[in-house]
Order: structure tokens, then C-alpha cells, then sequence
């Protein structure tokens, strides 16, 4: 390879260039005070001081104000639907305009303010897929308080861990929900939650519930449409402690729909979003206000080509990063009509996506790879069951999409019109960082393709040094954009450590990337997914692509085992599709695959039929976990996020027995 200087260029023409695109964006936002120094300042070198980054900073603003009074009383578009959100069960649903999603977040805003909670405090939410979601978020953002989310599937040690973290001032929360065919009683997991808090001396003393399955919630619905009575649940013990617990829909009882919004600096906080803490203690990634707002509505309207008729689907859960940039912020911010999914894929069945497409009529779709997977396996059928006419254009998100996967998804589910927007990007990024724009970026299965407006990647090595051309090593930025994370709540030393101090001068992804010969961008895994075999560095994502290309393969998973000879071995967990069946000729066949499409050095050497995968509730795949199995250690630390931990014994007890 061509090295270059491990210094980073200065840019001052690309970042005057940055500041221009930047401020002409700003324009389309409504401020209340103009900030006065530069755009965007920075310093991403830790060997120069303090790491920092500051957008508009002295401007002044709201978002909830931008997402929703500009777009009722500038853009009018009070009457247009918001969301139309669809329940667990078919047929239970909401249609909420602009102008009504507006009265609820102001009721809600001063809901809260009665409670005490001012500009500048942390409010957990921990709920389902429901409208009163977006609502309590809003609400949040329009009085300054900063909220952070929990995915409604953790646990209650992990609530426990990030209301702590964050000094939570109050816990939204709801009774209960169904996930398929499985009542989750929610309150019950927040109550052990506080409980821990309290035993940990942090005594939360003020919790909000929503009865989003119990009677008063078909009295009060959020909406123009009641729910039905199947999604109510009568029958549901919820525990409820008086002297702590506040009901939701009481709380709204003759309280005004109007709430003047609080004006925050562009570089107050906005918003806590803890990672996974698969690899440790959660860390709280801090988003500020304006550069967010613009990063967020910004990479939502180019990306996925955003038109005013359009009809959008994200299928995160708004308890990730995905949720907050794709479903709320982004969308709001450009008064599109989105879908909210409370449900599964699979729930009823297998082709309850594409109903919903169809129900709906959405245009642009954005889901994980995941699911795209776990679809296939069912074949073509259940998704030619449904037109899905209207869709446009095709996105994914949450890790690289394998070729086999991608050429599904393109030919079977968006009948090779709709162009596919393989978006690569991170909780601590706030949006997309590399991605296609539809129909303006020739497209290659698997690649993240090119940078978006204003972000500057380089790829390094080991040493530090800067490659240049088809090249694969490190992915780090040099310079910032206005969505990225400023800090980590209460932690400024681990942001920088994390993110900066390995090469000093750039922002550290954690993740592999090579570069082709076309200058498309490629992701191969976190770095920690990269394994060396024989002095060679293998991605564990090619080698999972070379096994989920046959036929035989719906879904892979490869993880590094020590070996005395190679220092690392190759183990890799395969979960057959419907009806095939494990044996030794079908495991030489993959063993064959994983030699002939990489090279010999990425041939298997243990491949284990894997029935179900151990994976966290938002579907990602928990390798730590498998690395374990691999190396028969039963010392798996935390495990409270996966979906389903029955599966690890399973997969202990079949393990190969030639790796033993």
C-alpha cells in the first residue's frame, strides 16, 4: 500500500466548503437567537488538549418546535398523518395527524413540568412501540429535558444501571405489551428496577405509567381511531405502589394543550442513548441539540430520497439509535407520514411486513439485515403474496449486509426497481456516515459505497499510517459533522479514550473497513470481529458471506477459537433453512465454500449446526456469547439482554465434538 503521513491534513477548503453546505441547511430551521462565531470548531487530536466538538454554538432553538409547530402553522400541514401506527395484532391501529401529535406533546410537557422536571434533566423512558413514545420524548425536548430511552426488552438490572448513570429524575413507563404471542408485563420489570435503584441508594420516587393494555386505554386513545378490545388485557397483575406510581392518562386530566417551548442552546443536551454494553459497562453517548436537529433531518431526506407524498417504514424499535434518527427526529423534521410497528415479522405470520407495505402503501422501507435473513428463510411465497407496488426505495441498517442477502432483498422484495441504501453508521454517530444515494450511487451488494456530505473517512493500519487507494485496515474520520456525539454522560476521559486516543487526530470507529479499487467502502466487522489466522487478518463478515451463500444456509455466525499453530482457528455456527438437514457431506460443502469464495486460510475449521443463534432483543447477534461456546466456557457474564438464553445450552451441548 501507498502510506501517507499519520498527521491528518488541516482541509481548511473542505471545511469552509462543510461550514457553507452546513449553514445554507441551517436556514430551512427556525431559530430564536443566530449564532455568532464559527459553524462547526473542533479538536479531534488528544495530544493538543481536551477533544471537543461545537455546532452553532450561542444559537438558540427547539426541536420539538421545528418537528411539529413549524410544520402545523408554516408548512400547514396540521391535517397530515404523522404516524399510522399499527399494533401487535393485525387490525389494531391509531392514525395521528401533526396538529394532534402536537396538542399530546404539549399536555404531556406540562404534565411534566407539574412533576418538577425542568431544562436539563434526565427522564428514563422505558416503553413499547407505542405512540405515547414519540410523545413523552417530544415532550421532553420541548420543556430542555434530556431523555434517555431504554429499549423496552432490557432487563432490570439493566434500567437499574442506566437511571443511575444518567441521575433519572422520573421513569415513564407502560403495563404491559405483547411481543407475538408473549404478554410482557413491563411495570413489574421497571418496579424491580426502581427497587434495585433504591438498594443502591438512588431512590427514584416518581414513575408515570401508561395502561396501554388495560381498560383506560380504549377510554382515552391516542388518535381519530379506538383500539380494539383485542389488544386489551383486563386480566393483567399490575403492581402498583401509590406512594411512587402516577397513572398516565390521570395525570392529562384538564391539563392545557398548550406549552411554550423552553429555547436551548444549540450545544445543550438533547439526548442520552446507552450502547449495548456487550463489551462492558454501557456507555451513555451524548447528543446536543442543534447539529443533531439538522445531521438527523438532513441524512433522512437525501438518503431516502424524501418526497411529500412518501410513506415511510423504519422497523427499529426507537429504543436504539435507529429509532431516534429514522422514526422520530428525521421524519418529524420533514413532516413526513411514517409507520409505527408495535409487532414482530413473523407475527401473525410470515408476511406480516409486506401486508402492512400494502396497508399502507409505504414507499421507502428501512430494515436490518436481520430480519431480512430470518424472512428469507420462508422463500419467495409469503413475500409475493403482496404487490408492494408503491415501494420505491429499499434500506438496511444495523451491520454489513451479506451479497446473498442483498440480491434477495433486491430481486424478490423490491423486484429489482428499488434501489438498495446499505447505510453504514453508529449509536454515537446520530446518522448515516456511509451510504448510497438512491439512484445516484451505482450500487455494489455488501458496500456502504461513499461517504455522505461533509464526512471525511480514511482507513489506517496497525501503525497508524493513513492508506491510500484499494486498501483495508482501520476506519477512522478526520473531521467532524454536525450529528456526532459530544461526549459520554459523566465521562468525558472515556469518550476520549474510546473514540480518540488509539490514533490521535481521528474519530475511531471500532469497526474494519476495506476500500476496492473504485474507492466504495466496504465495512468487515468491529475490529474485535477481525480474527488472524496465520498472520493473515480475516473479517468474520466475509467468511459468514461465503457460508450464507449456499443454498443450504439461512443464517451464519463466526467466531475465533486459540489454536496452537495458527494462534486463531476458525469456528463458525451455521443455522440451516427449513427442512434441510446437518451432515458430514453438507458440512464439506461449507467447509469447501469458505476456501474457494476467500482463500484457503478462511477454509472452516469447525462448523457446528446452530438451530437458533443467542441474540439481543433488537436482533443482533451476541459473539462474545459464541466465542464462549466455541472454547467451552460457561463463564458468559451478563446475558440479560439476549431474546432468548435457553438457546446457549442448546448450543453447549452441540457443540463439535472435535473442538473439544
Amino acid at each position: 500500500h501507498k502510506v501517507r503521513s499519520s498527521a491528518p491534513s488541516a482541509y481548511y477548503e473542505r471545511t469552509e466548503m462543510l461550514h457553507e453546505f452546513w449553514g445554507d441547511i441551517a436556514k430551512d430551521f427556525f431559530w430564536k437567537t443566530k449564532h455568532a462565531g464559527q459553524f462547526l470548531d473542533y479538536n479531534f487530536d488528544v495530544t493538543k488538549g481536551e477533544i471537543f466538538i461545537k455546532c452553532m454554538e450561542g444559537a438558540s432553538t427547539n426541536i420539538c418546535y421545528n418537528l411539529l409547530d413549524r410544520n402545523v402553522n408554516e408548512h400547514k400541514l396540521g391535517d397530515k398523518v404523522a404516524f399510522y401506527w399499527e399494533g401487535n395484532e393485525p387490525g389494531d391501529e391509531l392514525t395521528v395527524t401533526y396538529r394532534e401529535l402536537l396538542r399530546r406533546v404539549c399536555q404531556f410537557a406540562n404534565v411534566l413540568k407539574s412533576q418538577g422536571v425542568k431544562k436539563g434533566d434526565r427522564v428514563s423512558i422505558y416503553m413499547p412501540m407505542v405512540v405515547e413514545l414519540v410523545v413523552a420524548m417530544l415532550a421532553c425536548v420541548r420543556i430542555g429535558a434530556v431523555h434517555s430511552i431504554v429499549f423496552a426488552g432490557f432487563s432490570a438490572e439493566s434500567l437499574c444501571e442506566r437511571i443511575m448513570d444518567s441521575q433519572c429524575s422520573l421513569l415513564i413507563t407502560a403495563d404491559g405489551f405483547y411481543r407475538g404471542d408473549k404478554l410482557i408485563n413491563l411495570k413489574l420489570i421497571a418496579d424491580e428496577a426502581l427497587q434495585k435503584c433504591r438498594d443502591k441508594g438512588f431512590p427514584l420516587q416518581r414513575c408515570i405509567m401508561l395502561k396501554h393494555l388495560s381498560k383506560e386505554a380504549e377510554e382515552t386513545p391516542l388518535g381519530s381511531q379506538s383500539p380494539p378490545a383485542k389488544r386489551a388485557c383486563p386480566d393483567l397483575q399490575v403492581p402498583w405502589n401509590p406512594e411512587v406510581d402516577l397513572c398516565w392518562f390521570t395525570l392529562l386530566c384538564g391539563v392545557s394543550d398548550e406549552c411554550e417551548p423552553e429555547w436551548c442552546d444549540s450545544e445543550d443536551p438533547l439526548f442520552i442513548l446507552y450502547t449495548s454494553g456487550s463489551t462492558g459497562k454501557p456507555k451513555g453517548v451524548l447528543h446536543t441539540v442543534g447539529g443533531y436537529m439538522l445531521y438527523a433531518a438532513t441524512t433522512f431526506k437525501l438518503v431516502f430520497d424524501y418526497q411529500p407524498d412518501d410513506v415511510y417504514w423504519c422497523t427499529a424499535d426507537i429504543g436504539w439509535i435507529t429509532g431516534h434518527s429514522y422514526i422520530t427526529y428525521g421524519p418529524l423534521a420533514n413532516g413526513a407520514t411514517s409507520v409505527l410497528f408495535e409487532g414482530l415479522p413473523t407475527y401473525p405470520d410470515v408476511s406480516r411486513m409486506w401486508e402492512i407495505v400494502d396497508k399502507y402503501h409505504v414507499s421507502k422501507f428501512y430494515t436490518a439485515p436481520t430480519a431480512i435473513r430470518l424472512l428469507m428463510k420462508y422463500g419467495s411465497e409469503p413475500v409475493q403474496k403482496y404487490k408492494r407496488q408503491s415501494l420505491k426505495v429499499l434500506g438496511t441498517v444495523g451491520e454489513p449486509i451479506n451479497p446473498e442477502a442483498w440480491q434477495w432483498y433486491y430481486t424478490v422484495v423490491g423486484e429489482k426497481r428499488c434501489p438498495i441504501v446499505d447505510t453504514f453508521w453508529q449509536t454515537e454517530t446520530g446518522g448515516h456516515v456511509l451510504t448510497p444515494l438512491p439512484a445516484a450511487t451505482p450500487m455494489k451488494p455488501g458496500s456502504a459505497t461513499f461517504p455522505f456530505f461533509g464526512v471525511v473517512p480514511a482507513i489506517l493500519n496497525e501503525s497508524g499510517e493513513e492508506l491510500e487507494g484499494p486498501s483495508e485496515g482501520y476506519l477512522v474520520f478526520k473531521q467532524p459533522w454536525p450529528g456526532v456525539m459530544r461526549t459520554v454522560y459523566g465521562n468525558h476521559q472515556r469518550f476520549e479514550t474510546t473514540y480518540f486516543r488509539k490514533f490521535p487526530g481521528y474519530y475511531v470507529t471500532g469497526d474494519g473497513c476495506r476500500r476496492d479499487e473504485d474507492g466504495y467502502y466496504w465495512i468487515t466487522g468491529r475490529i474485535d470481529d477481525m480474527l488472524n489466522v496465520s498472520g493473515h487478518l480475516l473479517s468474520t463478515a466475509e467468511v459468514e458471506s461465503a457460508l450464507v451463500e449456499h443454498e443450504a444456509v439461512a443464517e451464519a455466525a463466526v467466531v475465533g477459537r486459540p489454536h496452537a499453530v495458527k494462534g486463531e482457528s476458525l469456528y463458525c455456527f451455521v443455522t440451516l433453512t427449513d427442512g434441510v438437514t446437518y451432515s458430514c457431506s453438507l458440512e464439506a460443502e461449507l467447509k469447501k465454500q469458505g476456501g474457494e469464495k476467500i482463500g484457503a486460510i478462511a477454509t472452516p475449521d469447525y462448523i457446528q449446526n446452530a438451530p437458533g443463534l443467542p441474540k439481543t432483543r433488537s436482533g443482533k447477534i451476541m459473539r462474545r456469547v459464541l466465542r464462549k461456546i466455541a472454547r467451552n466456557d460457561r463463564d458468559l457474564g451478563d446475558v440479560s439482554t439476549l431474546a432468548d438464553s435457553s438457546v446457549i445450552e442448546q448450543l453447549f451441548q452441540n457443540r463439535c465434538c472435535t473442538a473439544v
